[in-house]
């Protein structure tokens, strides 16, 4: 089926249209393709109101999980996208007291208790800075988790927040589910097995693991170094051993590309 093929490849790139030449955010434009003006990628939508569903500009910057390459490109390069990322994180409200009830577990920009955002973290690996990415990822299991009756800090919608909190404490996270990718984060167990229907065992395995040590030094996968960011779904269905070597202070970038 090569011609619908064609029509949602195209279709999917349709982002583009809405990132402003001049801002350098995507923004909503109306029935007759105008910008909507005034723009202000700190004001939050929802309900009707400002055109974002429950976040705001700088939020839904990210949510084009499935051309990361595309949207790295369209930001203005690496360097450029690192910058971006590195302010997502670092931009604080002006006002805390006057966010709206779903932005919640806040980094900056950053929100982990409203769903949109959850990739973004594992964005840094795409840019060879994966030292960012465990350090994030680790910040929020230990300190946006925890064990008591409020221990989630947004809601639950589905079991997005708990399904999250299991793939980052395994140590990595679907950042693009289609793909068959599965981005390395920090591995929060010193051991985990995930036993498959097929008959086999998934393992991973992380040295020294603790709050002490959130940076993964080297991969190794059956006992042979790892040169990837990522690990594959079939590399989980074929029952791979992925092991660890984690310390505090980030490692060297132990992966040459993401090809």
């Amino acid at each position: 089926k090569a011609k619908d093929y064609e029509f949602f490849m195209k279709r999917s790139a349709y982002y583009r249209n809405l990132h402003h030449p001049e801002t350098k955010f995507f923004q909503p434009k109306n029935s007759k393709g105008e910008w909507i003006l005034p723009f202000d990628p700190y004001k939050y939508g929802a309900n009707g109101g400002y055109p974002f569903t429950e976040g705001n500009g700088w939020q839904y910057y990210w949510y084009v999980p499935h051309d990361i390459d595309g949207l790295i490109s369209l930001t203005g390069g690496v360097e450029r996208f690192g910058e971006r990322l590195d302010s997502m994180f670092t931009y604080e409200p002006t006002d805390r007291t006057k966010l709206p009830i779903f932005s919640t577990g806040m980094i900056g920009q950053y929100a982990h208790g409203n769903e949109p955002g959850h990739h973004i973290i594992y964005l840094f690996n795409r840019i060879n800075q994966p030292w960012k990415t465990q350090k994030y990822a680790a910040e929020v299991m230990r300190s946006l988790y925890t064990n008591e009756p409020s221990g989630l800090c947004g809601n639950e919608d589905c079991g997005q927040m708990s399904s999250w909190y299991v793939f980052s404490a395994l140590g990595f996270y679907p950042v693009d589910p289609i793909s068959g990718r599965y981005e390395i984060g920090s591995p929060l167990f010193p051991e985990a097995k995930l036993h498959l229907g097929n008959g086999k065992t998934f393992t991973i395995i992380a040295h020294n693991a603790g709050e002490e040590n959130p940076y993964i030094q080297s991969i190794h996968v059956n006992g042979k170094p790892y040169d990837k960011s990522y690990i594959t779904h079939q590399m989980i269905m074929q029952g791979d051993t992925v092991s660890f070597e984690m310390g505090n202070q980030p490692g060297p970038v132990w992966y040459k590309d993401n090809d």
